[in-house]
């Protein structure tokens, strides 16, 4: 098959893609963190090179439902293009899903594009997939069926705040590094599910 990762930086879906003797193309806006092969620009440059797959990991810091808050009015100054931001971002995430490519996978966190464009089609969590960590991610899929877990582990530490706020606790570390480090880490494929994505819909 010929797979195209969408807004992966990481490499890892790619990789998983790769092994299993796909050609698989990561693209991003930034160079690829691992030796692999790499488009890096705008998606839509390459979207109609006659993908079979693609899976897409659209930029979610204006289509989360954590993120509302930022958008209330004494927080205008602030983030005086928010709204625009957040515009734009349900454009770029709807016109992925659009694109002409058979077999489509959308990935992002749960927020508004469950409302705005329709629910996702299931919710998965590391958990699942060998990872004894938390994180509630949406799939969009066009002609592929449901992922199925692969290894149900432990659902991983929490942390609680001082104000009753909940956080699986490797995300609350990753609050330690800088901005950029900080949404490397959170925002990477977990490995178990890559290698799901690859195993399950390369046929």
């Amino acid at each position: 098959m010929k797979v195209l990762i969408a807004c992966e930086f990481s490499g890892t879906v790619r990789d998983a893609f790769t092994k299993l003797g796909h050609d698989a193309t990561s693209c991003d806006l930034e160079p690829s963190d691992t030796i692999g092969k790499h488009y890096q620009g705008n998606v839509f440059d390459i979207i109609n090179d006659g993908f079979d797959l693609m899976i897409a990991h659209p930029p979610c810091t204006y289509l989360t439902v954590t993120g509302n808050k930022w958008f209330k009015p004494e927080y205008k100054d602030r983030f005086p293009t928010r709204e625009q931001d957040r515009l734009d971002g349900i454009a770029f995430f709807t016109k992925l899903y659009e694109s002409n490519i058979p077999k489509i996978a959308i990935e992002n966190p749960i927020g508004i594009m469950s409302s705005i464009l329709r629910k996702p089609d299931q919710i998965i969590q590391p958990w699942q997939f060998g990872h004894s960590m938390s994180k509630s991610t949406c799939l969009w899929l066009k002609g592929l069926p449901l992922l199925r877990p692969t290894n149900i582990v432990d659902k991983g530490e929490f942390v609680t705040y001082k104000s009753g706020k909940r956080m699986t606790k490797w995300y609350a570390d990753a609050a330690k590094f800088d901005p950029k480090t900080r949404a490397k880490i959170r925002n990477k494929t977990f490995q178990g599910i890559a290698d799901a994505f690859a195993e399950q819909w390369s046929k």
